[in-house]
């Protein structure tokens, strides 16, 4: 932060306003995202912190813009966790009590949305418990949706981004004794399979190799491989869809049963810092594929762990991919 920029910012230079919050825009628009679980709604949270923090730029201390900035986005997140009107409740899904939304019959928060993998290099505090891709897998994103919002927030701050007690409680307007307290809390009511674990390098040889033999077994509807490459925990959930499967075989059936007969496609890609794949269907009536949704594959050593299927087609933008693609 330059104090020309921030002097200018003051006089009222919008120019001057974004050069001072860009570098800060990505990692803010991931914190939202944590708190939330869904990347539309980060999205227009990001939007009105921002917009709150240009309007009152005249009244930062010029002390930690960073921080400055984290007490408008967290407390708008939360803000926007307190008027649940704005999160209408997903017919048929009921109350889990604890988020104050309701969770599907797979125990997912419905409004989990995949994350694409643009977050640039984010550098957690000294005293962060988490590094940058464990803080974004899909499975630690979805653990925090079942926290009260108070309790996720203070996880987020301290245990994600690293911030001291001192300056989470000055972020959140509390006092350094809640803020302990609450973190206490939220480290015990996480979920245990919120945690990676033995989770391949990203983008290494062994994730290569599992992530290939799951696009061949299913494109070629082969049980018995899918079955093989399935822990024997897995899961398949379906947000906003309160369905699942559980178990290789159901899951492998549930695949194949869906799809067989169909010429399918898979598309590589990468959401949460973890594989993932765009799956096309053939078009009956005309000579096009046409996107089916996003599929993204938590993985457990040399096997799939679990399966998130997303069907919100409106998402695949942001991961570059159109709703139809040519044949040929």
């Amino acid at each position: 932060m330059t104090e020309a920029a921030l002097a200018r910012a003051r006089a009222g230079d919008g120019e001057a306003f974004r050069e001072l919050i860009e570098p800060y825009r990505r990692e803010l628009q991931a914190h939202c995202y944590r708190i939330l679980g869904s990347v539309e709604d980060a999205e227009d949270v990001l939007q009105e912190a921002l917009l709150a923090a240009w309007r009152s730029i005249g009244r930062f201390d010029g002390q930690s813009l960073r921080a400055w900035l984290y007490r408008i986005a967290t407390n708008r997140c939360l803000n926007y966790l307190r008027g649940q009107s704005r999160r209408p409740q997903s017919a048929g899904l009921p109350d889990d009590g604890a988020s104050g939304a309701g969770l599907g019959g797979s125990g997912e928060p419905w409004w989990l949305q995949p994350y694409p993998d643009d977050l640039g290099d984010l550098t957690p505090g000294p005293e962060a418990r988490y590094d940058a891709r464990e803080s974004i897998a899909l499975s630690f994103v979805a653990g925090l949706q079942h926290l009260p919002p108070q309790q996720r927030a203070v996880l987020v701050l301290r245990d994600v981004l690293g911030f001291p007690a001192a300056e989470a409680a000055g972020i959140l307007g509390t006092t350094q004794t809640a803020v302990n307290s609450a973190l206490i809390r939220a480290r015990a009511g996480l979920r245990p399979d919120s945690d990676p674990h033995d989770v391949p390098i990203p983008k290494s040889p062994a994730e290569a190799a599992v992530v290939d033999r799951f696009v061949s077994a299913f494109e070629r509807f082969d049980l018995d491989e899918l079955v093989a490459l399935l822990t024997a925990d897995a899961r398949l959930t379906m947000p906003p869809e309160p369905a699942e499967h559980r178990g290789p075989l159901a899951i492998a059936g549930f695949l194949v049963g869906s799809h067989r007969g169909q010429d399918i496609r898979l598309f590589p890609t990468r959401a949460n810092g973890q594989p993932a794949l765009v799956l096309y269907l053939p078009d009956p009536s005309a000579p096009i594929w046409r996107a089916s949704g996003l599929i993204v594959l938590t993985l457990e050593g040399d096997q799939i762990r679990a399966l998130t299927r997303f069907g919100n087609l409106g998402l695949l933008a942001r991961f570059g991919f159109p709703r139809t693609l040519p044949m040929g």
